[in-house]
């Protein structure tokens, strides 16, 4: 398969870099000039694995990833979940070796990218390269984000925390709006990702059913009490450095 831009991905990449950022219109010919190669995978692959050396970064363009590792007796933990418009093993670019494996959570439609170009785009426009970086400074914000929830929040401020960011992260690349927004991952994903049991998850969101802050329907996440799922997790945007915001 030849490598060669493609419009979609343009897009979605340029939706997500406009979510923390304002590009130029020299940024953003910078970008459409980025060959990709286009994959469709399936739910539950992996995209790349622990201890591989990729030559390319993956850009989501549809379905969901996550970051995960694994120990030796089959126990998975989740780093992080991962939209379209996302780039997830951008850091391979300069830590060659993975130390954890990345996989699709659904049917998923993925570029991949290749370092070479990559590289040479941001050596060519080095502003391109610093908003590349403030991307991955913002996954490490997220990461901490995370460590404080498994290590000193009840699980229900940490599902209800996860949620926010989910949803303001789906809202910034047009994936969200009203409170409503595609949520297609199990209950045995949040509990991986968030250190707790399935039958925990389990109850945490019955009891939110029960109190009405949130619907699930096929899939589709309906925050029903925005400002008190927002109360109850402490929840603070600042850490995904959003230029748009939830509202109304």
């Amino acid at each position: 398969m030849a490598l060669a831009p493609n419009s979609h991905a343009i897009t979605m990449l340029i939706r997500k870099l406009e979510s923390i950022a304002t590009l130029t219109d020299e940024q953003r010919q910078a970008i459409e000039s980025l060959p990709m190669r286009i994959h469709n995978l399936s739910s539950r692959q992996d995209i790349v694995r622990d201890g591989d050396k990729p030559s390319h970064c993956c850009l989501i363009l549809d379905g969901w990833a996550c970051r995960y590792k694994l120990l030796d007796d089959g126990r998975r933990q989740i780093f992080s979940f991962h939209v379209p418009g996302d780039i997830p093993d951008l850091q391979s670019l300069h830590v060659h070796t993975m130390d954890h494996s990345l996989a699709t959570m659904t049917k998923a439609s993925v570029a991949f990218i290749p370092h070479e170009n990559l590289l040479a785009l941001t050596l060519r426009h080095p502003s391109l390269g610093a908003l590349f970086w403030r991307s991955t400074l913002i996954d490490a914000a997220i990461f901490r984000e995370w460590m404080v929830g498994m290590g000193r929040r009840l699980a229900f401020e940490q599902v209800a925390h996860l949620l926010c960011e989910l949803y303001l992260k789906l809202q910034a690349v047009g994936l969200a709006e009203h409170y409503r927004c595609p949520l297609p991952i199990t209950q045995i994903d949040l509990a991986d990702a968030l250190g707790l049991t399935n039958v925990h998850i389990s109850r945490v969101v019955k009891e939110m059913r029960d109190r009405s802050l949130i619907t699930l329907h096929d899939h589709t996440l309906v925050i029903e009490a925005w400002d008190e799922l927002l109360r109850v997790s402490e929840f603070d945007p600042t850490y995904l450095q959003l230029e748009q915001r939830a509202a109304g």
